[in-house]
């Protein structure tokens, strides 16, 4: 690849990303729908008279921690197809404002991974731009594709589209340096790509590239850029990496990623294992009653009667761990040990639930261990029910006050998985979703397997 040094000199200056005209610094709140309106009818009497059009698509499957562009990772289907039919009704509106002997020259779909999206929305919204705008014989349309994403059948398809240009995310060659930054690497060998891109007939080219990334040094950056170079594509483009994490609290772990961290007082929790024990084995008897092989449940071949019936399938279809919840629980209900077990168990619970109740009157999620130690082996202390109960300590109490929570692994002790359990006040299970994603996206934990 060869440059012209004058080429260079001309446009070493700074200025505003072709995604970003105006520029950020020239927003303004006060410029209404109405001035929107008025200054695209005023440039059909201005030059130069071509259309560009810019296509966000803020939607990643997994959102990398340097990445600073309006984005957001979980969306469902029915989220992402109202954003396609909300993005085809811009155009729609907008394309009437425009001189229709006004030529569309340039079409940028960037994102977000616009690549990771279903095929058919990307082809609902090019249609849509084919029926309102007259396209030049020369139009250049691209689109900002993620290799790990990005299948050669894909490739076929956006030239089947009218795609003649694709612009490959690379970032970085060093699977280390994509691994620190949370992002995948390219999903078949990045050569086979650029050649399949070109036997499309793909007019143009882009690798993108980001400088300043973890585990990055000059030496290294200098062998991804030569590596670039070799795969003799029309543009190379680089980025630097902006740490910012006031603006983009991914960049960060729990308070790292925005969060404020305070110290609450559960003072009843304490007694969530023995309170739980009473109340749960209760629930157990009363609710697993109905499991008679009749109504419900397994049905015993070996029965005589129907209160042999009775007998052999209960006995037959529930495990040990459920007969002996069955058995306290029965104990529990029974006459004379109702008041001294499970109204006081229930009285407890109110204390606890009044526990949580108060904390989030001062947080919006509470943070900690699932469990005491790391995770036991199956079966490990079947023989030892008491230990097996203790180790719900932390979990119980989040049952018993009727909250959801969540767990997900935090590290490894020799070679066992630990939790970290994530509770969220009542009908908040979106704040817990989205503080677990957050945290995933900033360790590796929930890719690591037991014993490797």
């Amino acid at each position: 690849m060869k440059v012209d040094e004058n080429l260079i000199k001309k446009y070493s200056k700074t200025g505003p990303r072709y995604t970003s005209y105006p520029p950020a610094t020239f927003f303004d709140e006060n410029f209404s729908n109405f001035d929107f309106e008025k200054k695209i009818i005023q440039s059909n009497d201005e030059n130069p008279q071509n259309i560009s059009v810019y296509i966000h698509i803020p939607f990643c499957p997994q959102i990398c921690h340097f990445c600073g562009c309006t984005t957001e990772s979980g969306f469902t289907k029915p989220f992402l197809e109202r954003y396609v039919d909300a993005v085809i009704k811009e155009i729609t509106y907008v394309s009437k404002l425009i001189n229709k002997n006004r030529k569309l020259t340039q079409i940028h779909w960037g994102g977000g991974t616009p690549n990771a999206i279903s095929y058919k929305y990307i082809e609902r919204i090019t249609n849509k731009l084919y029926e309102v705008f007259d396209f030049s014989q020369n139009y250049e349309m691209a689109i900002e594709c993620n290799p790990a994403h990005l299948e050669f059948r894909h490739i076929e398809l956006l030239k089947k589209f009218g795609f003649n240009r694709i612009s490959v995310g690379i970032q970085d060659f060093r699977d280390d340096v994509l691994n620190a930054i949370n992002r995948k690497p390219s999903k078949h060998p990045v050569d086979d790509i650029i050649k399949k891109i070109k036997d499309e007939g793909f007019t143009g080219t882009n690798i993108d590239l980001v400088y300043g990334l973890p585990l990055q040094t000059v030496d290294s950056f200098k062998k991804t850029v030569e590596k670039a170079i070799d795969l003799n594509t029309e543009r190379i483009v680089t980025f630097s990496y902006a740490h910012v994490p006031s603006v983009l609290p991914r960049q960060k772990i729990l308070e790292k990623i925005g969060c404020k961290i305070k110290t609450v007082n559960l003072k009843y929790t304490s007694l969530g294992v023995s309170a739980y024990q009473v109340v749960a084995p209760a629930e157990c008897s009363s609710n697993l009653s109905r499991f008679d092989g009749v109504r419900y449940g397994h049905r015993s071949d070996n029965s005589s009667d129907l209160e042999n019936l009775y007998r052999e399938s209960r006995s037959e279809g529930f495990g040990k761990e459920v007969k002996r919840r069955i058995l306290v629980g029965t104990y529990a209900l029974s006459a004379g040990y109702y008041d001294a077990y499970y109204l006081k168990a229930q009285k407890v619970r109110n204390l606890i639930a009044n526990d949580f109740r108060d904390a989030f009157d001062q947080v919006d999620l509470i943070i900690g261990p699932t469990t005491p130690d790391k995770a036991f082996k199956i079966g490990e202390k079947m023989n030892d029910p008491i230990a097996m109960y203790l180790s719900d300590v932390y979990t119980v109490s989040t049952n018993l006050a009727g909250l959801p929570a969540m767990s997900i692994p935090m590290g490894f002790k020799e070679n066992m998985p630990l939790g970290l359990q994530i509770i969220g006040n009542h009908f908040d299970e979106k704040n817990i979703l989205k503080i677990s994603h957050l945290y995933q996206q900033e360790t590796d934990w929930h890719k690591r397997e037991p014993g490797k």
